[in-house]
């Protein structure tokens, strides 16, 4: 056997390059890996319960009166001279019992309809950045056409879940600029869309466009979540004006809510781990009240965003080691009081570097390895939220497949063992040319998009390229090829003669 090894290394010395393996199994992904812990369940108690008595006993600054009010009438104690509202810890406990452990929020396309919580792990791209990036024009105001771009690729990768506000459409005037990024959205892409909770005209806005991209009526779209926002409090212990209104109509109409405190240890929170996680807690206990105060049931994320800033310049770090431990305490923290968690893959690098890939993979292991339900920013961000880069979205989302591809399952039954094709190939030899590999190599490893496996030598033949020049190749012809989901013709022209009623109306401005 061994002596016939080199005809068949011959005969197969150059396998064809085998087809990519649909990616439609990373649409609903569940991590089959056991969370780990970084506190004792007596640990996750006590902070549970020390976030209650702070709560009862000092409260949270909450500068909307009806939010206030609303707080009032389901037995708060209340200050409006001070705006403070202090919450009995039977209160939050049973908001936090009403709240679901599970839901789902439904796409246009229900193939896309995302699973919150369990195991489920719904991954997200950047979010919210002001700036852009690339290898030819540099990092500049946003644009429309950017945001465009933003919605192309998330609706053109399986293994991302929903649509994000990737990055601010600067060109469009703030009054008008959520129904132009809400119609691309929801023409371009057939995934769960995102409604800023910038006020109450723009939210109003959001919910009817989703509503008539969807055909469905008032009662319909407030019977299940077709929507998602994310909302931060002001750390430390306040909630705005339009974060608070947010919850309230969010809630209202039974849509998906993901409330983040953003405690940065050191500057918005304590200095210390345990303090910022318990100021962490204090906030989003508080904001998941008010959802069910609202609406008992309303779907709801705990989200979780305490990492550090930099004790020599203030400014925020990310992908670093207190950001890992502060994400998996917070998954044991939502775990414990039985709602999905959302964390982030972070970065603070200022370009597609070294840096960007190792702080973005630390920052992801924690939410792995902490059960994450929803990992916002999970491709894409860079210079620590303020720039998305789309180079690094294209990195980003090869990591989020290879990590995808160690979620499936591993066949072991007696085909799979290879017993024969052992036996067959005898000692010494190799497995190019058997029957074993030639039934399953098209489809047996992951073919990285963007990495290469090519030797020294035919990387340098190949101009050398780096990862971020490949990463700008690729955005461009996945933009190129890119073919927009069907919609039907009616709900197209409702939701154009909406928009452009809208705009001729003056739209509506952010409220603060």
């Amino acid at each position: 056997m061994a002596a016939e090894q080199p005809e068949r290394s011959r005969r197969r010395s150059s396998l064809p390059r085998r087809a990519i393996r649909s990616k439609t199994a990373y649409r609903h992904l569940e991590n089959p890996f056991t969370p780990t812990t970084v506190f004792s369940e007596d640990q996750v108690a006590h902070v549970h319960e020390s976030a209650l008595a702070y709560l009862q006993a000092s409260g949270i600054r909450v500068l909307l009166p009806e939010a206030r009010r609303l707080f009032r009438e389901a037995g708060a104690v209340v200050d409006d001279e001070t705006r403070m509202v202090r919450l009995d810890a039977d209160l939050v406990r049973w908001a936090v019992a009403s709240a679901p452990s599970s839901f789902e929020i439904h796409a246009r396309n229900q193939a896309n309809t995302a699973r919150i919580g369990g195991r489920g792990l719904s991954l997200l791209a950047v979010a919210g950045p002001p700036y852009v990036s690339d290898l030819e024009r540099g990092r500049r105001p946003g644009t429309l056409a950017d945001f465009e771009h933003f919605v192309m690729l998330t609706q053109r990768c399986d293994v991302l879940h929903a649509i994000t506000p990737a990055v601010e459409a600067q060109d469009v005037p703030m009054n008008l600029r959520h129904l132009a990024t809400g119609h691309s959205m929801l023409t371009i892409s057939d995934k769960v869309p995102y409604v800023n909770a910038r006020g109450r005209g723009v939210v109003a806005d959001g919910f009817e466009m989703i509503r008539i991209a969807n055909g469905l009526t008032d009662d319909q779209f407030r019977a299940a979540p077709y929507v998602w926002t994310n909302i931060n409090t002001n750390s430390p212990r306040q909630l705005d004006i339009p974060m608070s209104m947010g919850i309230i109509d969010f809630a209202a109409a039974g849509q998906a809510t993901i409330m983040t405190p953003f405690t940065l240890s050191g500057a918005m929170a304590p200095v210390s781990l345990a303090g910022a996680l318990v100021l962490q807690h204090i906030e989003a206990l508080a904001a998941i009240t008010l959802s069910q105060v609202v609406r008992a049931g309303a779907p709801i994320v705990y989200g979780a965003f305490t990492s550090n800033v930099d004790m020599k310049s203030g400014a925020p770090a990310f992908g670093t080691p207190e950001g890992v431990k502060a994400a998996i305490a917070s998954g044991q923290l939502a775990r414990h009081i039985e709602v999905p968690w959302r964390s982030q893959a972070a970065s603070t690098s200022n370009t597609e570097d070294a840096q960007g890939g190792y702080e973005t993979m630390l920052s992801m292991m924690a939410c792995l390895m902490g059960g994450a339900n929803v990992v916002v920013h999970a491709a894409g961000w860079q210079e620590g939220g303020l720039t998305a880069s789309l180079e690094k979205f294209v990195l980003d989302v090869e990591m989020l497949q290879i990590i995808a591809e160690t979620f499936q399952p591993v066949v072991l039954d007696d085909a799979e063992l290879a017993i024969d094709a052992i036996d067959d190939v005898g000692p010494g030899g190799h497995f190019f040319g058997t029957q074993h590999t030639l039934d399953r190599f098209e489809t047996a490893f992951y073919e990285p998009t963007v990495f290469t496996r090519q030797n020294f030598g035919q990387w340098t033949d190949g101009g050398s390229s780096t990862a971020a020049q490949r990463a700008h190749h690729v955005w461009q012809q996945w933009i190129r090829e890119f073919e927009r989901p069907p919609i039907d013709d009616a709900m197209q022209a409702a939701l154009d003669e909406f928009v452009a009623r809208r705009t001729a109306a003056g739209g509506a401005l952010p409220e603060s």
